[in-house]
């Protein structure tokens, strides 16, 4: 288990919301990222702040408990960020974003717990994977203001054998996580790719058979 000082996260995930809203990842205030510190604390962004403005007053720091450690009220899901980090000590960051096609994808696979992709170069971009010839399973949950009830929901998938550091909750957003805030984003920019680039595939089949 490692982290970075507070001084060089709070730099960093200000640079990460900025790209990510950016990306129309993290409209309004919606999203939240976070950062293992080398002290054994995290810091996580403030609730309610919009995350493509975020300035140094827009990351705080919190222990292992989710209790704040220095001014202002950490997001309302900083527990789902801690109990990634419970279940995963190497977890260096872990970021959560809010795109339409993430978000329309765990509508329309309204019944699905699962979404499998299969034979996408893009696969390589998640840690270990190594050829386009394997799958990855995004877990899907449904949505729920209780965060012990999503972690239990989510748990079993995403302890299970060879399991993808990624879910996405329904109506909500993607969370993605790694063994530093590049791998974390690395593998939350995967993620998205794989959900646009199937729908538009189905978009184009859909256009040719007519």
């Amino acid at each position: 288990m490692t982290g970075i000082h507070f001084a060089e996260a709070v730099p960093a995930l200000i640079a990460i919301g900025r790209r990510l809203d950016a990306r129309g990842w993290a409209p309004a205030t919606s999203g939240n990222y976070s950062a293992r510190l080398d002290d054994g604390s995290f810091a996580v962004t403030v609730s309610g702040t919009h995350k493509g403005r975020l300035d140094p007053d827009g990351i705080m720091r919190v222990d292992a408990a989710g209790q704040g450690l220095t001014s202002g009220k950490p997001s309302a899901e900083t527990a789902l960020h801690l109990a990634l980090y419970r279940m995963f000590p190497e977890a260096g960051a872990v970021l959560h974003g809010h795109s339409p096609q993430a978000v329309g994808l765990s509508r329309a696979a309204s019944e699905a717990g699962e979404w499998v992709f299969r034979g996408h170069e893009m696969l390589k971009a998640f840690p270990g994977v190594a050829s386009h010839e394997g799958e990855m399973r995004l877990p899907m949950i449904d949505n729920s203001q209780d965060m012990a009830e999503i972690e239990a929901r989510v748990r079993p998938a995403l302890t299970a054998p060879g399991a993808t550091p990624a879910y996405l909750i329904r109506s909500h957003g993607l969370y993605a996580w790694g063994k530093d805030l590049d791998e974390a984003e690395r593998v939350l920019e995967a993620t998205e790719w794989l959900i646009a680039a199937e729908l538009a595939e189905r978009n184009f089949r859909k256009a040719l058979s007519r």
